[in-house]
C-alpha cells in the first residue's frame, strides 16, 4: 500500500464481489429458472426456512409417536396451568429440627430452611421416625405421616381439605332403583300356565 493515500489510489480493503443477478436472460447463465432448477419445493420462495420438525407435509415424528401419560408428558393431567406443586417435608426432618411441644407451621419450616417458599403447598411425608410431640399445621399429609404424628402424641391440622376421589367404572343408577334379581324376572309362559292350574 502506498504511503500517501489520495483519491487516485483509494480502493477497498477487500476485493469487491458483485452480487448474483438472476433472471436476466439465458446468456447470463442465471436466466430462465434462476439457478433453482425445475419445479418442486426447493424452487419456491421460503423453502429454505422451514420450522423445526417439518417433514414436507407428512405426519411429523412428534405426532406419530405415542402420547405417554404421566408427569413427564405435555398432554398429561394435571400438567399445565392446572397442575399443583407441593414441597415435601419428612417426619425425620421434624425430628431433627424441632423440639418437643413446638408449633410446626409453613412459616416455621421456612425459618428452619426445610422449605424454600411459602407460595407452594407443604406436604408432610412419613419417611423416618418421629418421637416428639408436635403440633403440625401443613397443607397435606400422607397416611403414614399422620399415623406417626398421632402415635407420638402430636396433632396434625390440614390447611386444605383432601379431595374425595370418586370411584371409577361404576355405572350410576337412578335413586330408588336396584339391579334386577332372578326373583323379579317374569315367569315363563309354561310356568304361568302351570301356576294357574
Amino acid at each position: 500500500m502506498p504511503g500517501e493515500l489520495n483519491l487516485s489510489n483509494l480502493k477497498p480493503a477487500q476485493e469487491r464481489r458483485d452480487r448474483k443477478r438472476v433472471g436476466r436472460g439465458l446468456g447470463s447463465g442465471k436466466g430462465r429458472y434462476s439457478g433453482r432448477g425445475l419445479k418442486g419445493q426447493k424452487s419456491r420462495a421460503g423453502s429454505h426456512s422451514m420450522r423445526a420438525g417439518f417433514e414436507g407435509g407428512q405426519m411429523p415424528l412428534y405426532m406419530r409417536t405415542a402420547k405417554l401419560r404421566g408427569n413427564t408428558s405435555a398432554d398429561a393431567m394435571p400438567i399445565g396451568p392446572f397442575r399443583t406443586y407441593t414441597q415435601a417435608v419428612n417426619v425425620r426432618d421434624l425430628e431433627a429440627r424441632f423440639e418437643a411441644g413446638e408449633q410446626v407451621t409453613p412459616e416455621a419450616l421456612k425459618a428452619k430452611r426445610l422449605i424454600r417458599s411459602l407460595r407452594r403447598d407443604v406436604k408432610l411425608l412419613g419417611v423416618g421416625e418421629l418421637s416428639k410431640k408436635l403440633d403440625i399445621t401443613v397443607h397435606a399429609a400422607s397416611q403414614t405421616a399422620r399415623e406417626k404424628v398421632e402415635s407420638a402424641g402430636g396433632t396434625l391440622t390440614l390447611l386444605k381439605e383432601p379431595k374425595v376421589r370418586k370411584p371409577k367404572n361404576l355405572k350410576r343408577r337412578p335413586e330408588g332403583r336396584t339391579a334386577p334379581t332372578d326373583a323379579d324376572a317374569e315367569p315363563a309362559a309354561g310356568d304361568q300356565e302351570a301356576a294357574e292350574e
